[in-house]
């Protein structure tokens, strides 16, 4: 039997979860695909948090100082899990890195903490023009654009006059099989609104939407400032088309709330992307034989009570490998991972004893 918990994913989930176990002095293995850790976050290049504004960089590097240098964690950066074998109390895990080399860690609990991925935009659908207009993009290059505090038409460099976002690309479309919601997407879409403005305060913006879906304070934190504070029109509406017209962007559609058609132009359009389960959630589901939902992240059958636990003994789910998650779900899941995972080595110890 092993004293380790395996924690596979360095993002946030990934972090939190190795700096609670060794808090509550086990021993922790890490494993991140990268070669540093942070997570989509970091490799999206993140600006701000929502709905806190607080720089992501700043948050990031909180959280890598609670895991580095630690003398209870083993950091395999640069590797992925290949192969898994075992039960709870006893997994046999092998690791390969970028060079082919491998090693076996034995460990007694696992947590899969790898994330999601954003949604491709022009994957299934070329409505929006994501890959044939430049200025078409996605809140991830938006948020890359705001760490650099600029925000300009990628085709010619300019400030923009109007910016548009467009609300669940790639969520809530029974046409493509993603009928969930990804819960934060109106909110950033928010947060960058009010960014912009700060950035550009002549340019006007809108988002377009079906439902505004805000959780929590954040109606009070960033909906409502960013219409009162920041006049950012909110259009309940349904975009159809976007053309190219001169060397703007004619988007099509629709005004649902005055029930009529609607034709506006545009210099930048941003597209709420939503999430999907990442490559890796679905790898390692497969590795450990964990049972996936029909959208492919890791099932929990014990929600709403139980966010945590998998359909295998001895392994765990934190953060938005589960499905979609805000960062505070993220972080609290993956602190209830943790406590289950080191809860189960103690149990496993004493049963042996």
């Amino acid at each position: 039997m092993s004293d380790a918990v395996l924690v596979i994913g360095g993002g946030p989930a990934g972090m939190e979860a190795a700096r609670s176990v060794a808090d509550l002095g086990s021993r922790v293995v890490m494993v991140e695909k990268r070669d540093r850790l942070g997570g989509t976050p970091d490799e999206a290049g993140y600006a701000a948090l929502t709905p806190s504004f607080e720089s992501a960089e700043e948050a990031l590097d909180r959280m890598r100082a609670g895991v580095v240098d630690r003398p209870e964690v083993t950091l395999h950066l640069g590797s992925t899990v290949v192969e898994a074998s075992g039960e709870a109390g006893s997994f046999s895990v092998t690791l390969q890195n970028a060079k082919g080399e491998r090693v076996t860690e034995e460990v007694g609990a696992v947590i899969l903490a790898t994330g999601f991925q954003h949604f491709d935009p022009g994957r299934e659908t070329q409505m929006y023009g994501y890959y044939e207009h430049e200025d078409v993009i996605t809140l991830v290059d938006a948020e890359k654009m705001l760490k650099a505090h600029e925000f300009v038409r990628p085709s010619t460099g300019e400030k923009p006059r109007n910016v548009a976002f467009i609300q669940c690309v790639g969520s809530r479309d029974r046409r493509i099989g993603n009928e969930y919601c990804s819960k934060v997407c109106c909110g950033i879409s928010s947060k960058q609104a009010i960014e912009v403005r700060r950035l550009v305060p002549d340019a006007k913006v809108y988002i377009f939407y079906i439902d505004m879906r805000m959780y929590g304070y954040w109606e009070n934190q960033i909906y409502w400032p960013a219409q009162e504070e920041y006049n950012v029109n909110y259009i309940r509406g349904i975009v159809t088309e976007v053309v190219k017209k001169g060397d703007r962007l004619l988007m099509k559609g629709e005004d649902t709330t005055m029930g009529r058609p609607m034709e506006v132009l545009m210099d930048v359009i941003v597209l709420a992307v939503g999430m999907e389960p990442s490559l890796g959630t679905r790898s390692i589901a497969s590795i450990f034989g964990v049972p996936q939902n029909k959208y492919g992240f890791i099932e929990v059958p014990g929600e709403p009570m139980d966010a945590v636990t998998t359909g295998v003994s001895g392994i765990y789910v934190a953060g938005a490998a589960a499905g979609p998650k805000d960062l505070e779900d993220t972080v609290s899941m993956a602190g209830a991972a943790a406590v289950k995972a080191v809860g189960l080595l103690r149990a496993k110890a004493k049963g042996a004893a």
